[in-house]
């Protein structure tokens, strides 16, 4: 029997790992509890971040977006501008991309005052990566081989957390296409291959 839902807070989950390590916290735990934390409060007082900027709506050309806002003040857009994401998985962890499409052409040039683009200022090398989770890769190995109930509910949170903020940039942005495993899909391939997922010949 687990002590943990699936609605767990990461509060919750973090008090767990506490109890299962006798209130020692391994630092890759630590690590990506922190970024994950980062992610749950993004908007509300979390780190800046493409993510935060790109949903600014001081960023935007409105215009573009034919934006107005309600009687009771919430800003609605009448077009959502085109964009994909990909999921991504590196090095330094998992990462969430986002691509603008103006025109229907993906944008990898800056764009400055152009008419066409939902942005006053579009820069890909400052804002395609939205915002990252340190470490995420090395520690879904880590938990696939000797991880407990604490460590699963801080991936099952993480990919939680993503979809959420995914789905708050579906509010005001159309997305075309979702590219790349998610967060549980990854895991997911990390047990088919038994945990080399570095290996590509493996299955």
């Amino acid at each position: 029997m687990t002590s943990l839902s699936a609605q767990s807070s990461l509060k919750e989950i973090n008090a767990l790992k506490k109890k299962i390590n006798w209130g020692d916290i391994p630092a890759i735990y630590h690590l990506v509890s922190s970024s994950v934390g980062d992610l749950d409060n993004i908007l509300s007082h979390g780190f800046d971040s493409a993510y935060k900027r790109i949903l600014n709506p001081s960023t935007w050309n409105h215009s573009v977006f034919d934006s107005y806002k309600d009687e009771s003040g919430h800003l609605t857009v009448r077009h959502k501008p085109e964009v994909y994401l990909r999921h991504e998985f590196n090095d330094m962890g998992y990462e969430l991309h986002f691509f603008l499409i103006v025109n229907g052409r993906i944008i990898h040039e800056p764009m400055i005052k152009h008419p066409d683009c939902p942005f006053l200022s579009w820069t890909p090398e400052t804002t395609q990566m939205l915002f990252r989770i340190n470490s995420l890769v090395a520690f879904s190995v880590f938990s696939y081989q000797s991880g407990d109930e604490a460590d699963l509910a801080l991936i099952r949170f993480a990919h939680l957390t993503v979809e959420k903020l995914i789905n708050n940039l579906s509010e005001f942005f159309n997305i075309t296409e979702v590219k790349g495993y998610t967060i549980a899909q990854f895991y997911q391939e990390i047990a088919k291959r038994d945990g080399n997922i570095l290996n590509p010949e493996t299955n």
